[in-house]
């Protein structure tokens, strides 16, 4: 028998006995093996930029159960699909590919395990009370990944390509979506380099994937007002940094100082670490949030303040953003983004002038703040004068409950995008 007709009928044992002494193993992997490719484990492709309209998509085989909503653990849970788009440089984008969900298998060169050459969003999906599928600002989001994107000299993108993918992937998982209010479906659209070297330099390839993790309130329980340790010997962001992008490397370091925080001897321990930054101890976030100050300011005006994107220390949040935009239109107090330091916030406590402080963030949306501890002082934190014990304020609640008239489509608005069914 010749060897192509051995080749031909995959009958290896008699091939490596007619190969003998010309060597086997030599000639086994020559003629077998297919030549590996560069990037083994990247898809590439021809596109100049990303294209939703060639999308694939391959169905599980498989499909999850799914869990009761009150058993739900934040990113516990995930889907049954995850959304992904390689790039390549010199060969482009390939075509969007909606899979079953998996595990990623890396080269232990990859870029991104060495250097932290990554970023990533967090939104969610919500179902209406006609049980159509709902997204809040996902422009915004997409807008924000751009720009983590290019700050790790990453390649740009298309954003609303980007965002029509999106849109495509949650249709597919929109059984996931949770139909209770105060449940969603939270998406981490992630980028990161993931070329194997261990040169420190731009990376020539990369992958966008976007994975989903049906979510419950983010307190469980109703909401709970926090203790705030105000942290001034570890800083979580600087001028010049990277503070104002959500890349993977801003978060690990803050993991310690929190840990830290929870420590019972601080007063029976601290929920999140208020971050102060420079000699001056400005207020800048509290944990992974934006933070919020309503007060009564030296000029005995009723005032909403937070620290402004000026210095590149403050990340964008978007309902940071629409906070700000919910208030100015409300045009009942004056709305502040200005630099404001500790000094500021003790003098206004002191004085009874502090009314309400708030985190927001994606996950909460607002987070209540009851006490602060700083240099192993406490200090109480006014929420709701006419109800001494309840958890938030009435600032803090009207934002709360407008937001989330408009994330679950009970009120119309631009900002909630309807999921087209396809």
């Amino acid at each position: 028998m010749s060897l192509a007709n051995l080749l031909q009928k995959n009958n290896i044992k008699h091939l490596a006995s007619a190969l003998g002494a010309f060597g086997a193993g030599y000639c086994f992997n020559k003629m077998i093996q297919p030549k590996p490719t560069v990037f083994p484990w990247i898809e590439k492709g021809t596109e100049s930029d990303i294209n939703p309209s060639k999308l694939k998509f391959i169905k599980t085989k498989n499909p999850k159960k799914k869990s009761k909503p009150e058993d739900l653990v934040f990113g516990a849970t995930y889907t049954d699909h995850m959304l992904e788009i390689d790039w390549v440089r010199n060969s482009g984008f390939s075509v969007p590919r909606i899979v079953p969900f998996h595990d990623f298998v890396m080269p232990p060169g990859c870029c991104t395990i060495h250097y932290a050459l990554t970023c990533f969003e967090g939104l969610k999906a919500y179902r209406d009370k006609n049980n159509d599928i709902r997204l809040f600002r996902p422009d915004r989001n997409v807008d924000r990944l751009l720009g983590s994107t290019k700050r790790l000299s990453l390649p740009g993108f298309n954003k609303e390509a980007l965002l029509e993918a999106m849109m495509r992937y949650v249709d597919v998982e929109r059984s996931w979506v949770p139909n209770k209010r105060g449940y969603s479906l939270y998406l981490r659209p992630t980028v990161f380099g993931t070329e194997a070297t261990l040169g420190v330099k731009e990376p020539s390839s990369m992958k966008i994937f976007v994975i989903a993790s049906p979510v419950g309130p983010y307190y469980k329980h109703g909401f709970k007002a926090v203790r705030l340790l105000a942290e001034d010997k570890y800083c979580r962001a600087w001028e010049g940094g990277t503070g104002n992008f959500k890349l993977g490397s801003n978060y690990g370091p803050t993991i310690l100082p929190q840990k830290l925080a929870h420590d019972p001897k601080i007063f029976g321990g601290c929920d999140q670490v208020l971050w102060l930054y420079g000699p001056k101890k400005e207020v800048t976030e509290v944990g992974t949030m934006n933070l919020f100050g309503f007060w009564i300011n030296e000029n005995q005006e009723k005032e909403l303040i937070t620290a402004p994107l000026t210095d590149g220390t403050i990340l964008p949040g978007i309902t940071r953003d629409s906070i700000l935009n919910i208030a100015r239109e409300w045009g009942e107090f004056k709305v502040t983004e200005r630099t404001w330091t500790m000094e500021e916030l003790l003098k206004a406590q002191k004085e009874k002038r502090i009314l309400e402080v708030f985190g927001s963030g994606t996950a909460a949306i607002v987070s209540p703040v009851k006490e602060i501890v700083y240099q192993d002082q406490l200090y109480e934190i006014p929420r709701n004068p006419s109800d001494p014990k309840a958890e938030m304020g009435p600032i803090t609640k009207r934002l709360l409950d407008r937001i989330q008239s408009i994330q679950y489509g009970e009120v119309q608005h631009p900002w909630s995008q309807v999921v087209k069914k396809h």
